[in-house]
């Protein structure tokens, strides 16, 4: 069990998940994810952490087919610089790996943007705190789950 998992269980939230054999040599988690599970990239939602003003951390929840737009981030979360997180600061504070980071049961809640295309399907993929582990739950949930927000943070 992962943070992830205990947290949807304790929230009563309809998920599933998906377990696939992760390769270290891949490129990028999320398409191996996308590809290994068969489902479009665009369902498949990778977690991207983003340090803004210099100080403040905040998480950015997009499709793995798009690339994050930082001003866009920035604008969606109020304020005026935003930047990739260092991954040691990422792994620190969300209290998972890089390419297993999950939106869901971080060690400290961070503001949570979710790409607004997630509306468009009846459930995505996000990872459930390690890789090689997806969870599938409708977007709504996922939403509740981090207590974030949709917008539009990609082009």
């Amino acid at each position: 069990m992962t943070p992830a998992i205990n947290t949807a269980k304790k929230a009563k939230v309809d998920f599933k998940i998906h377990e696939y054999s992760h390769d270290p040599r891949a490129d990028s988690y999320g398409q191996e994810a996308a590809e290994k599970l068969g489902v479009n990239s665009d369902q498949v939602f990778k977690t991207l952490v983003v340090l803004m003003n210099g100080k403040d951390l905040g998480v950015a929840v997009l499709p793995v087919s798009r690339q994050l737009n930082l001003k866009l981030f920035a604008k969606a979360m109020g304020v005026k610089k935003a930047a990739m997180a260092d991954k040691k600061l990422v792994e620190k504070t969300t209290g998972y790996i890089l390419g297993g980071v999950s939106p869901i049961g971080q060690k400290k809640t961070l503001s949570t943007v979710v790409h607004d295309t997630a509306k468009n399907f009846k459930t995505i993929f996000v990872s459930a705190g390690k890789r090689g582990l997806d969870m599938e739950l409708a977007p709504d949930n996922l939403v509740k789950l981090t207590r974030g927000k949709f917008d539009r943070i990609c082009e």
